[in-house]
């Protein structure tokens, strides 16, 4: 599910260009329509929490790659900029709901599992992203039409999500125990129990506000990092993308590491010292003489962040005993507003100073991360420390 996330979201970045010469939509227009498609990723976010608290994880994760695999369609159908903001309603809306609800999954399975596994989710959502934009390169390369492209691959996604939806976790284990606990609570107290309860808030409050600094940092590298080099060393467009596919490729391979790392030496080294290799990565690109130390820096920037975000939503979602839902949300919504802020904060300041400056942010988010990580200590861990 997360690698099939990747590709479909895969299969609108790279027709981006096609679709807004099909549609006639300039870089302004462009900018309000990918705002718009943040914000109803976030409502998406939001409606799917309750869901999944209510329902379990599995149901909603099929419903959303499904209603995915469905509306990715829309955005190479439209002709004009009023379909294309109509079809990125429906495209974000999707993308929200099943970022949040494969995220709540995931948790349950890592429950189980009973051993770190996140990241390796989310290194397969870029392995899934790199398949989906090696199909739409190799496609236009072939002057293959993007409808039939995305159609293909739409059809091919919503097969896929049926056929490994049978092994999903399910029934969900941790909302049989949550029911019961409010069944408990509610004869205990005579009230219905409310989601929060027995939620420590400020913690879920810390948790959002890192998952925004930390995407916030994230998002500099997707946007900014190709237009650092070129801008920076007058390089040629070429080995500005070099740096941006060195970062992913970089953050793609960590991903596969991390877990074991985490196991080792716990979630709270892996936030702090992976936010102090980030640091390191972006001060020497921001400082860096030559493009190619500036393109090592990226790289060290990929590998610091690739295990923070999943130490993130593991901690999110394990606020409480059952899916979690509402709790994932708030952090991965949060997130999202931090990877949509990123780009903005960074383009206001250099408007007034150069690039470099403006990649500071992402210094001061990642300095940020790393004082707080002390927000995703294991819940038994954080009561141990607590009682001795």
């Amino acid at each position: 599910m997360f690698a099939l996330n990747g590709f479909l979201a895969a299969l609108w970045v790279a027709h981006i260009p096609v679709i807004s010469a099909q549609t006639g939509v300039g870089h302004d227009q462009l900018g309000g329509l990918l705002l718009l498609l943040g914000a109803s990723a976030f409502v998406g976010m939001q409606v799917c929490g309750p869901l999944i608290d209510r329902f379990g994880s599995k149901p909603l994760t099929i419903a959303a790659a499904l209603l995915l695999s469905a509306v990715i369609v829309a955005p190479v159908l439209s002709h004009s900029a009023a379909q294309l903001a109509a079809a990125l309603v429906a495209f974000g809306f999707a993308n929200g709901s099943l970022d949040v609800s494969m995220n709540a999954q995931a948790v349950a399975v890592e429950r189980a599992y009973r051993r770190p596994i996140m990241s390796a989710f989310h290194g397969f959502f870029s392995i899934g992203g790199l398949v989906g934009s090696g199909l739409v390169a190799a496609t236009l390369w072939a002057d293959v039409g993007p409808v039939k492209t995305v159609a293909v691959a739409a059809a091919a996604g919503a097969v896929l999500a049926l056929i490994v939806s049978r092994a999903l976790a399910g029934p969900n284990v941790g909302a049989e125990a949550a029911t019961a606990t409010d069944d408990v609570a509610e004869r205990e107290t005579g009230r219905t129990p409310r989601w929060w309860d027995g939620v420590d808030l400020r913690r879920l409050a810390l948790l959002a506000a890192v998952a925004f600094a930390l995407m916030l940092a994230e998002g500099t590298a997707y946007d900014w990092s190709a237009l650092h080099i070129v801008e920076t060393f007058g390089t040629s467009e070429a080995v500005g993308a070099v740096a941006f596919g060195a970062f992913s490729a970089a953050m793609t391979v960590a991903r596969f590491v991390v877990d074991g790392v985490v196991e080792r030496v716990g979630a709270v080294a892996v936030v702090r010292y992976g936010s102090l290799i980030g640091l390191v990565g972006m001060v020497t690109a921001i400082s860096a003489p030559t493009p190619a130390v500036a393109i090592t820096g990226w790289i060290v920037f990929g590998i610091g962040l690739a295990g923070l975000i999943p130490q993130i939503f593991t901690a999110a979602g394990n606020l409480t005993a059952g899916t979690g839902g509402r709790t994932i949300s708030m952090v991965v919504g949060c997130g999202y507003l931090g990877m949509l802020a990123g780009p903005a904060v960074v383009g206001f300041i250099s408007s007034t100073t150069t690039l470099g400056t403006g990649l500071i942010a992402a210094v001061a988010a990642l300095v940020f991360a790393g004082a707080a990580a002390g927000v995703v200590r294991p819940r038994s861990a954080r009561r141990a420390t607590l009682e001795g």
